[in-house]
């Protein structure tokens, strides 16, 4: 494991079916006025919005609320990271700022994602897999964070499996939900370089379509590591066995690896996701747009260039 690093996560958790209890516990901790961000108006259908402003009332609270919030991502229950988007530019970028903007706390009940449709639940465990990617393959040396990912990877794909066929399968969506927050807190990047150009190519998409983030990551993705495959084929090997169990027996390096990839696509479209930009809304007048909304990130297998993105982009139609 190479490089030196400091780690810090200040956000304490409450977990599981009885995870709302901690409000209480944490509100007489903080000041009188609170903002209540959401998003369409789906939590008060499924009556958490009405279970929340009862603690908040029971505690004082004065509530301002800030409703229509698009698309909170994955992860952030326990990171300090945001996506600024900007219409006019045409631009999202994200950025992880410092641990005073963490969560202090956060509340995760399973339950609470029962309502999601499929379409978004599919969407956001796909975004926890690329969070897992997206860091997983860079570097060269033997990290441990890489085993650590390596296992996540593994029961995400098996929940996600159940969780498919069966939404309300609470053993499966907290497994879900626990992955997520591993996935980008931070924990799993110690030591290791980072790639992140699938969120760049996916941003750059969801820029000028206003794609659901997850299914633009899911719709760039194979045309991403199938273009960087040659210049990481070890790890993409790796990735084939440790993840997919390809049996390397008789094969070259390169076949093992391509055969993961071709079991990770398959999975993909199993478990319905979006896996081409068409579907997404965008068409091929956007591309010059898409190409100059991408931006370049170093910590990968292969630094893109302009040209890269445009053809990994084109081959994502």
């Amino acid at each position: 494991m190479l490089g030196n690093f400091t780690y810090c996560n200040p956000t304490k958790l409450y977990f599981g079916q009885n995870a709302l209890d901690g409000l209480n516990e944490e509100l007489p901790k903080y000041g009188k006025n609170v903002l209540l961000v959401y998003g369409g108006g789906s939590i008060k259908k499924n009556g958490i919005y009405d279970k929340v402003v009862e603690i908040l009332k029971a505690n004082g609270k004065e509530v301002y609320e800030d409703a229509g919030v698009m698309l909170v991502g994955t992860g952030s229950e326990m990171n300090g990271g945001s996506v600024i988007t900007n219409h006019e530019q045409k631009l999202k970028i994200g950025h992880v700022f410092g641990e005073n903007v963490f969560p202090k706390f956060s509340i995760l009940n399973p339950k609470f994602t029962y309502t999601l449709p499929k379409y978004q639940m599919v969407s956001g465990i796909y975004d926890i897999m690329s969070h897992i990617l997206e860091q997983y393959f860079s570097g060269t040396d033997d990290n441990t964070s890489d085993y650590i990912m390596e296992g996540l990877l593994r029961s995400l794909i098996h929940s996600a499996d159940i969780a498919v066929e069966n939404p309300t399968d609470y053993e499966a969506r907290s497994n879900i939900m626990w992955i997520a927050t591993w996935a980008l807190n931070t924990l799993v990047a110690k030591g290791k370089t980072t790639d992140w150009m699938v969120h760049m190519l996916g941003q750059g998409v969801a820029a000028h379509t206003d794609a659901t983030h997850g299914m633009t990551l899911a719709a760039v993705s194979m045309p991403y590591y199938r273009y960087i495959l040659p210049y990481g084929t070890a790890k993409f090997a790796r990735y084939a066995e440790n993840v997919w169990n390809v049996n390397p027996e008789g094969k070259t390096e390169i076949q093992v690896a391509n055969e993961g990839l071709d079991a990770m696509e398959a999975w993909m479209k199993k478990i319905g996701l979006v896996m081409n930009i068409t579907e997404l809304g965008a068409a091929k007048a956007m591309l010059d747009g898409m190409v100059k909304s991408t931006l370049i990130m170093d910590g990968g297998y292969k630094v893109m260039d302009a040209d890269d993105i445009r053809t990994v982009l084109q081959a994502s139609f």
